[in-house]
């Protein structure tokens, strides 16, 4: 790989790297890089993303929608799509294919980040410690009810590297475990985490939480519908850092205000930001986050670095030796993404 006289132009929109993307600045434009910096507070939509049309030879994004009218309308120009972090879920896959794009990701990038935070969550709904908080602080005192994890069962919808680590976590509290999902998970798995492999249904029967950890593709949008559930208890809790689009959040809302599961943990959204006017915010058996589920300032590190590298392999550009890895047994490598149409964990 060798650098080039004309530099390549790099659109870069991705949320978390903007603030620090001046340390990596000099080594990119050393490498060939010339960047153009977009204005963007959550993710760029298809008219935001269409200014820059045919302006571009390559993208660092977040969740931006790269649709297939976006794809064709910024090629034949782009030739590389470096999505800062795992899901892929907004990029039309079939169409940058078809184009000529490559487009990479970082997979594994925020496993303990997430797997703890949904933890966090199944803790703070057993022990109803932000419950009892607000009791003390507004002047009452109060036996609130609490249970044991070992007490409760969890089931995990998606029992891939997110999948695993969460029921791994909630086996050490010894909970009772299932797992659902359409990819067959090797047996040695199943033994070591103790889970029970189970249908959709069965798992939302048994199961005090229900954790959402799949990817979004056409077989897991709204998965978790008005059927679904029904299946689940009145005291059922569901919790989703996955995608927003993996629950029908209107059912959702119908069943939460009628009592028929008993609260959420919601870290995304069908639309982000959450809209002000939400249902969701007033009510008191709901948790909600800011699609922050991933926060570790450690993990972020890994993934700018395995971004930018991505996007510097994509362009057949030299990376910077600061950059390079040293060689690490089962070290996985940043790649370019495979395209599955199946819902499988994350």
């Amino acid at each position: 790989m060798t650098a080039v006289a004309v530099p390549r132009r790099v659109l870069v929109s991705a949320p978390y790297l903007l603030p620090v993307l001046g340390q990596f600045r000099a080594p990119l434009e050393r490498a060939g890089v010339e960047l153009v910096v977009a204005s963007v507070s959550e993710r760029l939509n298809e008219t935001e993303l269409l200014e820059f049309a045919g302006q571009v030879d390559a993208a660092v994004c977040g969740d931006d929608q790269f649709t297939a009218h976006v794809l064709q309308a910024f090629s034949p120009r782009l030739k590389v799509i470096s999505k800062w972090g795992t899901g892929v879920d907004s990029i039309d896959g079939e169409s940058a294919g078809r184009l000529g794009i490559q487009v990479f990701n970082t997979p594994g990038a925020f496993t303990d980040a997430v797997a703890d935070s949904v933890l966090g969550y199944i803790l703070a709904f057993a022990r109803s410690q932000p419950w009892m908080d607000r009791a003390l602080k507004s002047g009452r005192w109060e036996k609130t009810p609490a249970r044991a994890l070992a007490e409760c069962s969890l089931g995990v919808v998606g029992v891939g590297r997110i999948g695993k680590a969460v029921l791994a976590r909630a086996r050490a509290f010894g909970m009772t475990l299932y797992g659902n999902d359409i990819i067959q998970i090797a047996p040695f798995e199943v033994r070591r985490l103790g889970v029970r492999m189970v249908g959709l249904r069965e798992l939302c029967r048994q199961a005090d939480f229900v954790s959402l950890n799949c990817d979004l593709n056409p077989t897991s949008h709204h998965m978790i519908d008005g059927k679904a559930l029904e299946w689940m208890r009145p005291s059922t809790v569901i919790i989703n850092t996955a995608r927003g689009p993996v629950i029908e959040e209107g059912a959702l809302i119908v069943a939460l205000k009628a009592g028929r599961i008993a609260g959420a943990a919601l870290d995304v959204f069908e639309d982000e930001p959450l809209a002000a006017d939400s249902p969701l915010r007033a009510m008191d058996q709901v948790l909600l986050g800011a699609h922050n589920a991933n926060s570790s300032p450690a993990a972020w590190e890994r993934v700018h670095l395995n971004t930018l590298r991505n996007l510097l392999l994509g362009l057949d550009l030299d990376i910077p030796a600061e950059w390079l890895e040293r060689p690490r047994k089962n070290r996985r490598s940043p790649r370019q993404v495979a395209r599955n149409g199946g819902r499988k964990g994350k």
